[in-house]
């Protein structure tokens, strides 16, 4: 049987593992890769690849990176001589029109970090987490104009434990997400496997975080700001306010709660300072002070004493 042709679009690491699988997969030939265009990074903020880009470069695929596939007719032909037979979308990053997707003869099909209808949109792992899920998983669909609304070509679950960041679910299901494109994809495009339509009346949105939202507000609930301390690591992160400095709150634990003042030092031990909240308290592990490096509080105390009826946030 004839391998199936792919047109793979993404753009950083959670795509990278698709891309991994669908390369070492003798069912299908990788015959062209876009990409989002190099973007400064690091100190010197030097133009770099995205992950997808470098990953493509290194097995000698041909690669296009459009600043926009709408406004670059050009890029879209290129696209079409490959001759794919399917496009396979993952974190993208991109719009695509409804003329792009119906170029291939199986359409574009999509690996999104939730199971839909649940967390449409930008945000939906770091969304899960902060919302205190305890199930997510990952969808492969058949894109539509309307935002991850198309049928569903097969799901993946995963429990989210109560310690788990939204980096770790992230690696999660991006090993799902590649099973999906190996098993569910290949039974799709051979006639197998008939896409089921999503249930509108179930829909949530994963909208894309501000930055404001990374301050903590200790008149909230110990789990919301754990849920959003959790899910934020994955980007943008989280902080509170200590002596007028922004301080980054990278590890922290549920306990109960007392009668203090959210915001309140409640108890502070070796390695270890409870703050109180709205409901409940937060023993806050590790932290990164402004202009430093991560570092457990055992380490944050030596340099920065805090006693019981201090305050935080202020």
């Amino acid at each position: 049987m004839s391998k199936v042709r792919v047109c793979f679009l993404g753009t950083p690491e959670f795509a990278v593992t698709s891309l991994k699988a669908l390369l070492a997969d003798e069912h299908y030939e990788i015959v062209g890769v876009v990409s989002q265009p190099d973007r400064p990074a690091g100190r010197k903020l030097q133009l770099t690849p995205s992950p997808v880009k470098s990953l493509a470069l290194e097995h000698g695929l041909k690669v296009i990176t459009p600043e926009s596939l709408k406004k670059e007719p050009a890029a879209v032909e290129e696209i079409r001589s490959w001759g794919a037979e399917v496009g396979v979308v993952v974190a993208f990053g991109q719009i695509l029109t409804e003329d792009f997707m119906s170029s291939f003869q199986y359409g574009c099909v999509n690996v999104h970090g939730s199971v839909l209808p649940r967390w449409r949109g930008a945000a939906p792992i770091q969304r899960a987490i902060e919302a205190g899920d305890t199930d997510s998983g990952v969808t492969l669909q058949k894109m539509v104009k309307k935002l991850d609304a198309g049928d569903i070509i097969g799901i993946r679950h995963v429990k989210i434990t109560d310690d788990m960041n939204a980096l770790e679910l992230h690696d999660v299901l991006a090993d799902l997400g590649a099973d999906l494109l190996r098993v569910e994809l290949m039974d799709y495009v051979r006639g197998n496997l008939a896409p089921i339509p999503q249930d509108e009346s179930q829909v949530t949105i994963a909208k894309k975080i501000d930055k404001q939202e990374s301050l903590v507000d200790w008149n909230t609930s110990a789990k919301a700001i754990n849920g959003k301390i959790r899910g934020f690591v994955y980007g943008p992160g989280t902080y509170t306010i200590l002596d007028g400095k922004k301080l980054k709150l990278h590890k922290a634990t549920i306990v109960a709660g007392s009668s203090k003042e959210p915001g309140t030092v409640v108890d502070v031990g070796a390695d270890y300072v409870t703050v109180a909240t709205s409901e409940g308290a937060l023993k806050l592990l590790e932290v990164q002070p402004e202009s430093r490096n991560r570092m457990k509080v055992t380490d944050f105390l030596k340099g920065h004493p805090l006693k019981a009826g201090d305050k935080i946030g202020v």
